[in-house]
């Protein structure tokens, strides 16, 4: 089975990648001729453990391919998969469609033969029926079915996650289509994965209801997290017993400074917008979209408070900028709210990511940016955790000590039991946790 996979973004690259592992023949497009060179060379644009090697593979096998010429690679394929970017709109905050429709326009000009497409980005509810409508006004003759196929990949373990996959969500309304997608995905039938089919209008409500809650979960837990503050108790314990609970689940119950990333924010106001355009008001989702913009600054505002309600003239270490660990991410990252207000209150900062520097620069420009962990904290008067990369939480306290001008910690990731911070000499502020004084 050939496959033509349009977008080489973060989802159309590792589903492209590990189509090709599973034994697929695959080309992979883009119009971006510089970044196709780089992956031709098995070079990836993109920090995701695991997955230039895979690349590597692929190229070696022949069954990966990369290519800037998307007319031929439609032509030869019996799937073609729609992997491209829909930003929020900048009017109403809605999925800015205008790349997949491009991509939609391309494939009704060169498919020959019938062809499963296949809307791998994330798209409201009805994007599957207007490009079925579109495709048939440009090409009336095309013999094809438009499939939704949403991703559910995380960014650090976006590998595992297809290989491994809860389910499998497939929206398609004839059996011709889905004897295609059925074929495409047999691999998994070993792993007794959950193939679910619904209609197009079902499978595409399923990505954006499952990313709102889980963004909701987040909130909930980050909303107990004050709570847990204002009465002495312990946020690391209650989301234990919380999630312990079958029917609630232990995944999403860490409490933290607010959720980023490029799925939660934009896949929230779009599911909030959708649902508007339909009379149907999501209360919820708006309301954890409010709460979750609000905290970013309420975490500046426990900063300032750890350091004596003054951050005039302050030095802070910053460790970690990336919205999560394993990823060079930092669309809508808590980073991106956080550190500006610090130095709007009159604070300097230093900061340090082990993969996200570069794509920060840009866009956090009065920061100063440091080479390791024990540069950052070089004369600070107080250390801010943001993201809980793995090499953070082995933290030399007593070098740290020695380095620093005053022995403070605002951890907004809860990386350290309070037992071992009661020892470090450190007073210590965590996230729905009591405070150690040292």
């Amino acid at each position: 089975m050939k496959i033509c996979m349009i977008g080489t973004g973060y989802v159309g690259l590792v589903t492209g990648t590990c189509l090709a592992e599973l034994g697929f023949d695959v080309t992979c497009v883009d119009l971006d001729h510089e970044k196709i060179s780089r992956l031709k060379k098995g070079e990836i644009p993109i920090y995701e453990p695991g997955l230039e090697d895979l690349v590597q593979k692929g190229i070696k096998s022949g069954r990966l391919k990369f290519s800037t010429d998307i007319k031929p690679a439609v032509k030869g394929s019996e799937i073609v998969f729609i992997a491209v970017g829909t930003p929020p709109s900048e009017t109403d905050g809605q999925a800015d469609l205008s790349y997949v429709f491009a991509a939609a326009k391309t494939i009704a000009e060169s498919m020959e033969g019938y062809t499963v497409v296949v809307t791998k980005s994330t798209v409201p509810v009805d994007t599957a029926k207007k490009l079925e409508k579109y495709i048939k006004e440009i090409n009336p003759k095309a013999d094809f079915d438009v499939v939704s196929n949403p991703e559910f990949l995380r960014e650090g373990s976006a590998l595992e996650d297809f290989m491994n996959p809860d389910r499998i969500v497939v929206g398609c309304r004839s059996k011709r289509s889905e004897a295609v997608m059925r074929r495409l995905y047999n691999p998994f039938f070993l792993l007794q994965t959950p193939l679910v089919f619904t209609s197009p209008e079902s499978s595409e409500i399923i990505k954006y209801a499952a990313n709102s809650f889980l963004a909701a979960k987040v909130t909930f837990i980050n909303q107990v997290a004050d709570l847990c503050e204002k009465c002495d108790a312990d946020i690391t314990d209650v989301s234990r017993g919380v999630g312990l609970d079958s029917r609630i689940g232990r995944k999403f119950l860490q409490a933290g400074p607010g959720y980023g990333g490029s799925c939660f924010p934009k896949d929230t106001i779009a599911m909030a917008k959708t649902a508007e355009e339909y009379g149907c008001a999501l209360t919820i989702v708006e309301s954890v979209i409010a709460a979750n913009e609000a905290r970013k600054s309420a975490m500046a505002d426990k900063i300032k408070k750890a350091c004596g309600n003054s951050l005039e003239g302050k030095k802070i270490a910053v460790l970690g900028v990336t919205f999560k660990p394993d990823t060079d991410d930092m669309r809508d990252s808590p980073s991106l709210a956080i550190i500006p207000k610090l130095q709007e209150m009159g604070a300097s900062v230093t900061a340090y990511d082990p993969a996200g520097m570069d794509n920060a620069k840009a866009l956090l420009p009065k920061v100063k940016w440091a080479e390791d962990v024990y540069e950052t904290l070089k004369d600070a008067n107080v250390l801010v955790i943001l993201t809980e990369w793995n090499e953070f939480r082995y933290l030399d306290f007593s070098e740290a000590k020695k380095l620093m001008v005053d022995p403070l910690i605002v951890d907004l990731r809860n990386l350290y039991p309070l037992e071992d911070m009661k020892k470090s000499g450190f007073s210590y502020y965590s996230v729905g946790r009591p405070p150690v004084k040292g």
